[in-house]
């Protein structure tokens, strides 16, 4: 799961049209509009000092940042059927318009803008992004997956809402409860799995670290065998300079269900001294479980093994990883078996967090804050939340009974899981650093995190400014819907003090008791698998209502988020000629 920034707010209202029509040529923007769309990324170099390697390890990055590169094809296959023809085709385009096109659907790795309600910016394709992507028949509806799932053996439901299937149609047959079956990943993408899997397997006879040789191995196995079990626990185990993600994690992408999983990899440099400095939160996170507001009955009474932390640097993102806004931490894997076992892992972007908070969220806070609130805006808290955020994806409930029968949280709140768990998770992390900060004085954690009003107003400032950020992600996205509950509630009980000229700042005592409040509602929900809760909940409070949607209109001409130039993965291992490379505008000049 993800906590990453956010855009553009007067198309929050946009009404969804059907994913199956061909999108009119009057909605496709022009040269001019398509800059202004582009312009909302500001182009940010990664650059990391990848010096300190080992020779074994420089040779094995190289192998590495090749079979990342790899994952942006099948990822572009996944979100929809006709992605690498088309960009094949933008690809010959060489006019300003064309090439326009081109670096705006690279940058969305589609042909609809992932912060504008995925509305289509190209000519001929479907106007919104199918919800089941290019997971399911884009003609199946969630009546016909539920009708055939529930006909079939339970393995074979199992296999059908596995994270790694593909369902598909016999022949040419309409979708229908007897025409559905499951394909495995491993045997829908297995040029590309099997390529990827070779440069895995020659990194690991290139790195003189026992953990990445184990994990590259068994991951290569895991993409021609489709069973990621082995190598999730293996990455969980991984301690080593370079700190690679790939493989199939996230279900954001499929809209009907939440179920299938979509390929991403970054590859990132550690960051030992800071991973050392943030380890200690892991050694509160019991302590936290065993006091969350909640009914004492939900709380889990022994967590899985102690979550690891990385702090790295980003070498190369891709994939699910690289496309519309960036992704700024992660918390995987998302099989609850290996979370039981091993808990999940928390791997912070730093670099990329820092860009995010100089380009982005300064220039929010300066016209969102009253002058007084904006010195109260600080990277350290920002970072901080952020990893609560992470770690909050852990606790709270996962397995859970319904009616008796043993589920999760997720198989139960369906489609609207994502928004509820990523408010929940946000939520969760303020109320865990609030606690800390009043019961953890006089420990090694209270030295990161002092408890006093200064500390808690940049807190909570901090948090306030980047809210607005969030909300600019637009409402399809997860983290944008899940923050637009946060907001609404906490402007209703008066912790969001709306000031003159849409400016704002907090109260201080009612974002305590706002915070414990909400993450109470938000915990319960998934406790009890309370679907009916969950809509009712985002129904009445996952919009944008006028006062805020006049506010935010003070952000134009604000980057909503980074544009990442990948500058060290280029100098190490160029990639391949049909991929941009470097800033669009600037190419474009």
């Amino acid at each position: 799961m993800r906590w990453i920034s956010s855009l553009i707010v007067g198309i929050l209202i946009m009404a969804a049209t059907e994913a199956s029509l061909p999108a009119k040529t009057a909605s496709v923007p022009d040269l001019e509009q398509l800059e202004r769309m582009i312009g909302r990324f500001a182009p940010t170099s990664l650059r990391v000092d990848t010096s300190k390697l080992s020779p074994g390890d420089q040779k094995a990055l190289v192998k590495l940042l090749e079979a990342a590169r790899i994952l942006n094809r099948v990822f572009m296959r996944q979100l929809w059927s006709g992605n690498l023809e088309l960009n094949a085709r933008l690809g010959k385009d060489t006019t300003p318009l064309g090439k326009a096109r081109r670096d705006y659907f690279w940058l969305n790795k589609g042909p609809w803008s992932d912060i504008d309600a995925y509305r289509a910016f190209l000519p001929g394709v479907p106007p919104r992004k199918p919800l089941g992507a290019n997971f399911y028949p884009e003609a199946m509806t969630k009546e016909i997956f539920e009708q055939w799932v529930a006909q079939l053996p339970a393995q074979e439901q199992q296999e059908a809402k596995s994270f790694f299937t593909v369902i598909h149609t016999k022949g040419t047959m309409a979708p229908a409860p007897d025409s559905l079956f499951a394909e495995p990943y491993s045997q829908e993408y297995r040029e590309d799995l099997a390529q990827s899997a070779s440069l895995l397997r020659q990194a690991a006879s290139l790195t003189d670290n026992d953990s990445l040789r184990k994990f590259l191995t068994l991951r290569a196995d895991a993409f021609l065998s489709n069973d990621y079990y082995e190598s999730d626990m293996a990455w969980m185990d991984l301690d080593a300079p370079l700190d690679i993600t790939i493989g199939p994690y996230e279900t954001y992408n499929d809209e009907l269900f939440g179920y299938k999983a979509a390929f991403e990899a970054y590859v990132n440099l550690r960051d030992d001294e800071e991973t050392r400095k943030l380890s200690l939160f892991t050694e509160h996170l019991q302590e936290i479980e065993d006091h969350l507001p909640i009914d004492p009955r939900y709380r889990n009474p022994k967590l899985g093994a102690s979550a690891p932390i990385r702090v790295v640097d980003e070498i190369l993102c891709a994939g699910d990883a690289a496309h519309g806004v960036q992704t700024a931490a992660y918390n995987l894997p998302n099989d609850d078996r290996v979370v039981q076992q091993k808990g999940s892992k928390r791997v912070m972007l730093k670099n990329v967090q820092e860009a995010k908070f100089r380009s982005v969220l300064l220039p929010i806070a300066r016209r969102m804050l009253t002058q007084e609130a904006m010195v109260d805006v600080s990277f350290e808290p920002f970072f901080t939340h952020i990893l609560a955020h992470e770690l909050m994806h852990g606790l709270g409930p996962h397995q859970i009974k319904v009616q008796g029968r043993d589920s999760t949280a997720r198989e139960e709140l369906k489609d609207l899981f994502a928004p509820i768990e990523e408010a929940k998770a946000d939520v969760t992390g303020l109320f865990a650093l609030q606690y800390l900060m009043d019961h953890a004085q006089g420990t090694a954690i209270g030295k990161l995190l002092p408890s006093d009003e200064a500390a808690e107003r940049q807190l909570y400032t901090t948090y306030l400014a980047s809210s607005f950020r969030s909300l600019r992600f637009g409402l399809n996205d997860a983290h944008g819907k899940g923050m637009a509950v946060e907001f609404n509630w906490l402007r209703d009980k008066g912790a969001f003090l709306a000031l003159g000229s849409h400016t704002y700042a907090i109260d201080l005592a009612k974002m305590k008791t706002g915070i414990a409040e909400l993450d109470h509602e938000l915990l319960t929900i998934e406790a009890q698998g309370d679907y009916a809760g969950a809509k009712r909940m985002l129904d009445e409070l996952g919009v944008i209502r006028p006062e805020l949607e006049e506010a935010l209109k003070k952000l134009e001409g604000i980057p909503t988020d980074i544009a990442p130039i990948f500058t060290t993965a280029e100098e190490l291992a160029p990639s391949a000629e049909d991929s941009p490379k470097i800033d669009p505008r600037a190419r474009r000049k």
